[in-house]
């Protein structure tokens, strides 16, 4: 991929090492512990962007949906090798058993039988059905709908049969009901709560699920406590008496706990330089393990005025369009001022490489055909040719009496606050101002429609965060970018096109793909729409990112997958004699 560098790459100073623990560790070791978990048998997670929410339908943060897995599963989930892993499910569909149909039309899945939720109550094809009620209703505003609007019903063929039936042709049968977004929800906790009235649910926060764990203690925004389900199919197999899921913090004083002071076993999401996770993993107490997947880095334009109300009082709202990003030929200047590489040697390392792409994986979609340039003089020649110039000689372009002042949010994380550096600069260099802004992961990612700082909201020029397609089929993923998927008032903020980007030709695209069963026919359309919006400069991508993760020497029988969350064979796991 072509990289040009027309001058010299800017410089990011880093940050010392002496980082405190403090509160983050003297939160591992419980007050309360039960006389029944002895030390070795209690598992000790660190997760710095904390858990806020237990029901993963009504969130858009990572975070949430790692703690929410612990105890909820899906009918099935893909492994790395992108082989479909049955849960809930007694068998995988093909078209040889019958499950899936020939005319791509329907997928019958049967269920595994005895299968108890944490609280006693049998689990049947019921609580699939009514999955699919809930996530579809509107009212609920659920931030997993798109991956289920290709269905047109959802039959009960039996207790322990359902029937999938969709649209249209759906060469991506399997990804309602599967992976992280599959994750199931008991009918007996949420029928009473299907509705506006979605998020006052106790099993919000006391999930009910399925799994290995069942909840016993939750605080949002600091902890959760789990303890065996007695009620899991398989308990007897169960080695961790207890689990502790700290939230809070940084990433780096995560990593430190389990790499070198040995106070925890597993830190989540480490967005950390490279240069410190190598010195703390020499105190010898763990090891990090980086998996590449699908996750990317990106910045988002807002097409839409975030500083501009409508009647309602919305902001950020298809009214008012923005005043400079509508045009391409900012948004492309904006682009070549952005110094990829600096980002991803120096913040990064061996956990990150720049990308010019929008979707990362599985290979057989990743585009050839894009590149990634950083040329200032090119950026700069291109806001003169769009007439925007320093009229009043401040520093700061403008045009028509508009200044070029943009507001650049993301989560505060050390690595974000200097990769936001480095782009304040690059687009400093051109006349740009920008002010940058960090909140905090538990309301950045909160998917709470009231929550103005939420990236559904984005109620700023620029946004940054790291996200990726949850399934080897990326057609979810390929939809967040369509017009019907625009976060606005009339969805509650649930939809997942937070740019307000939308281009007829790129929906045409996705309608065609969803339902193109042959596969290289399929692979070529899927391409060409993450071509679109490179060349339309619809979006930044900045760095290929590993999820990343901190593990004790103590643990073994962890698999990670790209296609589910870190936890997703918590059962397996276990501490080394």
């Amino acid at each position: 991929m072509k990289k040009n560098r027309d001058r010299p790459r800017l410089v990011v100073s880093l940050l010392a090492l002496s980082l405190v623990v403090g509160s983050v560790l003297s939160a591992c070791t419980p007050a309360t512990q039960t006389p029944t978990a002895p030390p070795q048998e209690v598992l000790r997670l660190l997760y710095w962007q904390a858990p806020t929410i237990l029901n993963p339908h009504l969130s858009v943060g990572f975070k949430d949906w790692e703690a929410s897995r612990i105890t909820l599963e899906p009918l099935a989930s893909y492994d790395e090798n992108g082989e479909l892993v049955p849960f809930l499910a007694a068998e995988i569909p093909t078209r040889e058993n019958g499950g899936v149909a020939a005319d791509g039309k329907s997928v019958t899945w049967k269920l595994k039988r005895d299968i108890q939720w944490s609280d006693g109550t049998s689990f049947t094809a019921a609580d699939v059905a009514f999955t699919y009620e809930y996530i579809t209703n509107p009212e609920t505003a659920s931030a997993s709908a798109a991956t289920y609007d290709t269905i047109e019903s959802v039959e009960t063929l039996d207790d322990y049969t359902i029937k999938i039936n969709f649209k249209q042709i759906n060469p991506a049968w399997s990804m309602p009901f599967v992976g992280s977004e599959g994750m199931i929800l008991p009918r007996h906790k949420f029928a009473e709560y299907n509705g506006v009235n979605a998020r006052q649910a106790p099993a919000n926060l006391m999930a009910v699920g399925t799994g290995p764990f069942r909840v016993v203690e939750f605080k949002p925004g600091d902890t959760v406590v789990y303890e065996p389900n007695p009620y899991f199919r398989e308990a007897e197999t169960v080695y961790f008496k207890r689990i502790e899921l700290k939230g809070g913090g940084d990433s780096t004083s995560a990593a430190r706990a389990v790499l070198q002071t040995g106070d925890a076993d597993f830190a989540f999401n480490l967005q950390t330089e490279p240069q410190v996770l190598q010195q703390l993993e020499a105190g010898g107490k763990g090891r990090v393990i980086a998996n590449f997947g699908p996750l990317g880095e990106r910045i988002q334009f807002n097409l839409t005025d975030p500083n501009r109300a409508n009647a309602e009082g919305d902001r950020s709202t298809l009214e008012f369009p923005h005043p400079f990003f509508t045009d391409p030929q900012v948004r492309e200047a904006f682009n070549l001022a952005i110094d990829r590489e600096t980002i991803a040697e120096q913040l990064y390392g061996l956990t990150g490489k720049p990308t010019p792409n929008f979707l990362l994986a599985p290979d057989r979609y990743v585009s050839q055909n894009t590149s990634y340039e950083f040329n200032l003089e090119k950026a700069a020649e291109l806001l003169d040719e769009a007439g925007w110039q320093d009229s009043n000689n401040n520093g700061i372009r403008d045009k028509d009496g508009v200044e070029m002042t943009v507001l650049f949010q993301t989560s505060v994380n050390p690595v974000r606050q200097k990769t936001q550096e480095i782009v304040k600069q690059g687009l400093s260099e051109i006349g740009v101002q920008v002010e940058l802004k960090s909140i905090d992961p538990s309301i950045y990612f909160a998917g709470d429609p009231s929550n103005p700082d939420s990236i559904n909201r984005f109620y700023a020029d620029l946004q940054m965060f790291t996200t990726g397609n949850a399934s080897p089929a990326p057609d979810r993923y390929l939809k967040t970018y369509t017009c019907s998927e625009i976060s606005r008032q009339e969805n509650n903020w649930s939809g997942q096109n937070f740019s307000r980007y939308c281009n007829p030709t790129y929906d045409q695209l996705w309608e065609q793909a969803k339902r193109e069963l042959d596969p290289e026919k399929r692979q070529q359309l899927i391409i060409q729409m993450n071509d679109l919006l490179i060349n339309d400069m619809a979006v930044i991508p900045l760095v290929h990112r590993a999820d990343a993760i901190a593990l004790s020497n103590s643990i073994e029988g962890v698999e990670l997958t790209p296609w589910d969350r870190n936890i997703w064979n918590i059962k397996d796991w276990k501490r080394k004699e």
